[in-house]
């Protein structure tokens, strides 16, 4: 972190000039702290395509570092009611957010593995989510936050992670999107880090999901549960929050035939 970003962090921390709120450490701020310089900054293509996913101007919180997508996460799983079932759950939580994943362990969840392609912290374990290295029916719920714009055979990720949830399990399935695409595109020329930035908005990106993007996951064999921020959290302002009230509640139930009821209550 530059000494501009640290003073913009320690000015942000003086509520003085807003009403902003972290959901995640609770604390009130002026404002939260943009990523690469906001969406102003981000390239003109993710721009011109009106690309849903992480609120670029309110990215992180000035106090703890939490993310948006740490944010509104946590508000989606508590209006879903995942998070009050978390105790009774075995969960499978890829790329897990340092402060979200402290507060899900601190529920005591059945089981909780954290895990990731490349571990940087204790007691996270690697694992791909393309070879997903246990057995079928293992898990009541899996989270993969903004994983998914970073596998190379998505459809094989999500084939894995179906096999994995029990009959009724739940996936947490948040990623980047445009409503104006009309499907997913990926080409294998944009294959560097400059190119990767301009056409799907991060350099190490390799997909961009398009208005197709329930379908497409549905088809390995999900139910979509999916929600919008203005329904399942009508009485949370977005702005205060710091979150994007266009990214939707990416969350789908394993459909079987015969599919016991879920943690939710909800039958496949």
């Amino acid at each position: 972190m530059n000494i501009t970003r640290i003073a913009h962090a320690l000015i942000a921390r003086l509520f003085f000039w807003g009403n902003r709120q972290c959901n995640i450490c609770g604390h009130r701020v002026s404002w939260f702290l943009p990523y690469r310089g906001g969406w102003r900054s981000a390239p003109p293509l993710i721009r011109a395509l009106d690309i849903i996913g992480s609120d670029l101007d309110n990215f992180e919180c000035p106090w703890c570092g939490a993310t948006d997508r740490e944010r509104h996460l946590l508000m989606y799983m508590h209006a879903a009611g995942l998070f009050d079932a978390l105790p009774g759950m075995a969960v499978l939580h890829f790329a897990p957010e340092r402060r979200l994943s402290k507060l899900i362990a601190a529920t005591i969840p059945a089981r909780y593995i954290k895990c990731d392609l490349y571990p940087g912290a204790p007691g996270v374990e690697r694992v791909d989510i393309q070879a997903i290295p246990y057995p079928d029916k293992t898990f009541d719920l899996v989270i993969a936050n903004h994983v998914l714009e970073h596998v190379t055979d998505d459809a094989g990720a999500l084939e894995e992670v179906r096999r994995i949830l029990k009959p009724g399990g739940y996936a947490i399935l948040q990623t980047p999107f445009s409503a104006k695409l009309r499907e997913t595109w990926s080409d294998p020329g944009i294959d560097d880090d400059r190119a990767r930035l301009q056409a799907y908005g991060q350099e190490d990106h390799v997909r961009l999901f398009g208005r197709s993007i329930v379908e497409r996951f549905a088809a390995v064999g999900f139910i979509s549960r999916v929600r919008e921020h203005r329904g399942a959290l009508e009485e949370f302002d977005p702005e205060k929050y710091g979150v994007n009230v266009a990214e939707p509640f990416f969350l789908f139930e394993r459909n079987d035939e015969h599919a016991i009821a879920g943690p939710l209550g909800k039958s496949g």
